[in-house]
């Protein structure tokens, strides 16, 4: 008897229709160290610090290391929630090593197979800013959890589906226009936005029902300065609500309403934020 894989409410059909998406493994860096370390600090492993890649693609935020600078902390700490909400709203199942979910550090060692110590084990007891970004995360997958938009059992077309107006996705730029091939390799590019439409989901769940979810949008700015954005739509009285900010220690943005076409969306340096589309008469999303 042939039979079928178990489902899982938050991803379904995981292992048969999506991708695998990872920012860290147990391989190379921490998250935490993701963000501090320009380079691998391998020395304890006696292999004269030869040992581990050092293609790590980090970025230490100014100081390499352990650091009590106010700003790098607080760099730090926003950089950690915009990965762990690229990774989380992205199409696919992520893969998250253990302990990236509150910060958790291997001082630098990017191959701690031999450390059978305090470098690798995993320590739950945590302070304020750990415990922070356990919250943060929590909501994050809470988040995935009420918009079926961001957990597609398919991946997305890019085109208008079945004689629908409007494209299941929308790569759009800062002056809310739809990028061109081209541009992709501008400068600018560094900042852009992703329109999921809700009402556009090509698919059914398990009973057969379509399935249905709020319009949203997604903003990210890898720039050092904030860029105003312009938010799409056009139609009266539709408004954009803010629902998350990797600004915000635990994401949550507050009741922020901002009228698309209209109001530009003051998106801060090196963040990201997820905004859902609330039409004229309609409910919060």
């Amino acid at each position: 008897m042939i039979r079928r894989p178990p489902r899982s409410t938050l991803f379904p059909y995981t292992t048969l229709f999506r991708s695998i998406n990872f920012i860290t493994c147990h391989d190379g860096f921490t998250l935490q160290d993701l963000v501090s370390y320009n380079e691998k600090h391998n020395q304890t492993n006696g292999e004269e610090n030869k040992d581990g890649t050092g293609e790590n693609l980090s970025w230490n935020c100014g100081v390499e290391g352990p650091a009590d600078d106010a700003e790098v902390l607080k760099l730090r700490r926003r950089q950690k929630r915009n990965f762990l909400a690229a990774l989380i709203l992205s199409q696919g199942v992520p893969m998250l090593l253990a302990g990236d979910e509150f910060g958790r550090t291997q001082r630098g060692n990017n191959n701690a197979y031999c450390q059978d110590n305090e470098i690798s084990w995993v320590n739950w007891d945590i302070g304020q800013p750990e415990q922070e970004l356990l919250e943060f995360t929590k909501y994050l997958i809470k988040t995935t959890y009420r918009h079926p938009a961001l957990r597609r059992r398919k991946f997305f077309h890019g085109r208008k589906i079945r004689g629908s107006k409007v494209k299941d996705l929308i790569w759009l730029k800062p002056d809310g226009g739809e990028m061109t091939d081209n541009d992709w390799s501008m400068p600018w590019a560094h900042c852009l936005g992703l329109r999921i439409a809700g009402d556009e989901i090509d698919e059914v769940d398990e009973r057969g029902n379509k399935v249905v979810d709020d319009t949203l949008l997604l903003l990210l700015n890898a720039y050092d300065k904030t860029v105003s954005f312009i938010l799409p739509g056009s139609a009266v009285k539709a408004q954009w609500r803010l629902i998350l900010d990797t600004q915000v220690a635990d994401g949550r943005s507050g009741e922020l309403l901002l009228k698309a076409g209209i109001e530009p969306y003051r998106l801060a340096a090196r963040s990201l934020v997820l905004l859902c589309l609330r039409k004229a008469g309609g409910k919060i999303c």
